[in-house]
């Protein structure tokens, strides 16, 4: 009798990194995390200052950030399955009084109750799409969901599951060290809110979406815009119709690396360091700059290097490297693409023919990608596990603990922006909205 041959299907890849850290920390493989506490539970660390293990570990969080109090023991103890049953329990009874959105940097345990998943940019978008929700649970960090609670209903309850979901990069730029930042470039460049005879302002301000609403507020305020990874060249392309330069805050990078593609060149995109006189240019500097940058980044992107794209191109013939903006401008120029993370995942959706693609971008999007296209070979630029802290912070447990609040008939961890704020900044999203790519 003739043998049978047998065909192997390959394993499913876990799209789970809390289980790839749970597996390090255990020994179960062969891999390293750049810190073992991420295999404990967020609430561990919700009493002590800081943003929590991950990217973010090194960076100074601000005094009076905000930290969330204690996880009743029922969430602290259940498993995971117990968990996910309690979580679509919940949402059952809720119905459409309650609308989840998930950022795509969430691990994948807080991802699957999502109703919408998506970047900052889609997001924003996803928050005025359901006005008959009583309350949008935003599974991201607080920026995120202060501009959920901007472009939301009045009636409608934005909760962001664990408060101590920053964001580094966010508190990069205070309110207080921009409104110091506008009053030095008036010294240097005259009155910032009066066109010149063409009609140009001498400056104006662009927030990166990573940014509170008091920031989004300034910016309102000074005939500026908000923008995302996903649409900054759109709004750089506004900014310089309406303005001689643009101030581009928080993050360093994508300003730079937008800017760039555009053509205006690096000697006319002077650094702006908030702890330094004039930033730390001269006079004449500012004067013929076009984009002026802020001192601030992103810890999961300042992770990749042109040297992990040199090894991912000597171990993978043909790799497709694609990286994300906020990455810094000499592994944005080594790498073959960069884009949003929407555009990351809709470029490997794309690909028709079998592809290996390393991706410099945060790594529970990438292995979730890893796991959606099996026929492809899909990995992080940076070897080392090590996701994005604050994002890290949301845990199905405290995304059941504010479910089970709204069944019971209470508003838990409520993100509600002050009126005098919320006005301006509104401005300044709606100008980035009505900013398509």
């Amino acid at each position: 009798m003739a043998a049978t041959a047998l065909t192997l299907q390959p394993r499913p890849l876990d799209p789970s990194v809390d289980h790839e850290i749970q597996a390090i920390v255990a020994g179960e493989v062969v891999a390293e995390t750049c810190n073992t506490d991420l295999a404990a539970a967020p609430w561990t660390f919700d009493t002590r200052p800081g943003y929590g293990p991950g990217s973010s570990m090194g960076d100074v969080i601000p005094t009076g950030a905000p930290r969330q109090g204690a996880l009743p023991e029922e969430y602290r103890t259940a498993d995971e399955a117990e968990l996910a049953d309690r979580i679509r329990h919940a949402k059952a009874t809720l119905g459409d009084r309650v609308v989840v959105l998930g950022h795509f940097y969430q691990r994948e345990e807080v991802v699957v109750h999502a109703d919408y998943v998506g970047d900052s940019f889609q997001l924003a978008r996803a928050a005025t799409e359901r006005p008959e929700a009583e309350a949008i649970v935003f599974c991201g960090v607080h920026f995120m969901a202060e501009t959920a609670d901007l472009l939301s209903g009045a009636d409608q309850a934005v909760i962001l599951p664990n408060l101590a979901a920053g964001c580094s990069m966010a508190d990069m730029a205070d309110i207080d060290q921009v409104e110091e930042c506008w009053e030095q470039l008036a010294d240097v460049l005259g009155d910032l809110d009066t066109p010149d005879e063409d009609g140009l302002l001498p400056v104006i301000p662009v927030t990166y979406m990573n940014s509170s609403a008091a920031i989004k507020g300034f910016v309102g305020r000074h005939g500026g815009i908000v923008c995302t990874s996903s649409n900054a060249r759109t709004v750089l392309e506004w900014a310089f119709a309406r303005g001689r330069r643009v101030l581009f805050f928080p993050d360093q990078h994508l300003g730079r690396n937008t800017a760039k593609a555009m053509g205006v060149p690096l000697e006319a995109m002077p650094m702006w360091n908030p702890r330094r006189p004039l930033g730390g240019s001269t006079e004449s500097e500012l004067e013929d700059s076009r984009v002026i940058l802020w001192h601030g980044f992103c810890s999961v992107h300042r992770r990749f290097t042109v040297d992990q794209i040199t090894q991912a191109r000597q171990e993978h013939s043909g790799v497709r490297v694609i990286v994300h903006p906020e990455c810094q401008m000499e592994v944005v120029d080594a790498a073959d693409e960069a884009g949003s993370t929407d555009y990351i995942r809709k470029a490997i959706a794309a690909a028709t023919e079998p592809t290996t693609f390393a991706v410099g971008t945060e790594i529970n999007l990438v292995q979730r990608l890893a796991a959606q296209y099996p026929q492809h070979e899909i990995f992080c630029l940076d070897p080392v596990v090590c996701p994005c802290s604050t994002m890290y912070r949301i845990h199905p447990g405290y995304l059941a603990w504010v479910l089970e609040g709204l069944v019971a008939g209470e508003v838990r961890n409520r993100i509600t922006v002050p009126g005098d704020v919320a006005a301006p900044a509104r401005v300044a999203l709606e100008r980035m909205l009505a900013a398509q790519p």
